[in-house]
């Protein structure tokens, strides 16, 4: 692993960029998040779930020799790609808008189902504390912070597989403390509200 002298900031660094993975690792992370998907949807016959689990058994063992940690693998330093390339993260596109807060879209997938069609409360918290912390991290240029608490507010029903809007900002700054907020919206509608406080870490703070 890794030592604190080659990542400044201890044991919390933003990633170093990376081409690692090739013009494939966008493909390959999608082909994940599709398997997850199917794990979650199939009702196969018995044989189709026996062969699946021959590949998928075939893959891990194809990948098994090639772990790395977390500053070597490509995951979450692949910023050409949407989420850096991070499996975990809930599917988002984000940008700075004009008025100086952040806004995109979300998008829940079936791995994400909760029941009845909706979103599972922790995958909307996952989304909130990704959210929360981009917009921290962006909008100060502070790239060291943990979150210190998130409360999430669950006002209505989010669905799967629809395009969600999101968007966020800075409340206030006290100190190394940063107060955020943010919602998400399907139109008008107001379906989850988020806030957190992120603390900026001092040098060489896990």
């Amino acid at each position: 692993m890794a030592t604190d002298s080659k990542h400044p900031g201890g044991g919390f660094n933003p990633p170093v960029p990376t081409d690692r993975g090739g013009p494939d690792y966008g493909r390959f992370v999608e082909a994940v998040r599709a398997l997850q998907d199917h794990a979650r949807a199939a009702d196969a016959p018995d044989d189709v779930i026996s062969e699946a689990a021959d590949l998928i058994e075939k893959v891990s063992a194809l990948l098994a020799p090639y772990d790395a940690d977390e500053w070597n693998s490509p995951s979450g330093r692949r910023m050409d790609l949407p989420n850096r390339g991070n499996v975990l993260a809930v599917p988002v596109h984000l940008e700075v808008t004009a008025a100086g807060r952040i806004a995109g879209t979300a998008i829940f997938r079936r791995f994400h189902l909760g029941r009845n069609g909706a979103v599972h409360g922790g995958a909307l918290a996952l989304l909130f504390d990704s959210l929360l912390g981009f917009t921290a991290a962006k909008l100060t240029g502070s790239p060291y912070q943990r979150t210190g608490y998130l409360h999430v507010d669950y006002r209505k029903i989010a669905l799967i597989e629809k395009e969600l809007q999101v968007e966020a900002g800075i409340d206030r700054i006290e100190g190394r403390k940063i107060f955020v907020t943010g919602r998400l919206c399907d139109g008008d509608d107001v379906l989850t509200e988020g806030e957190a406080l992120f603390v900026r870490l001092k040098p060489g703070q896990p």
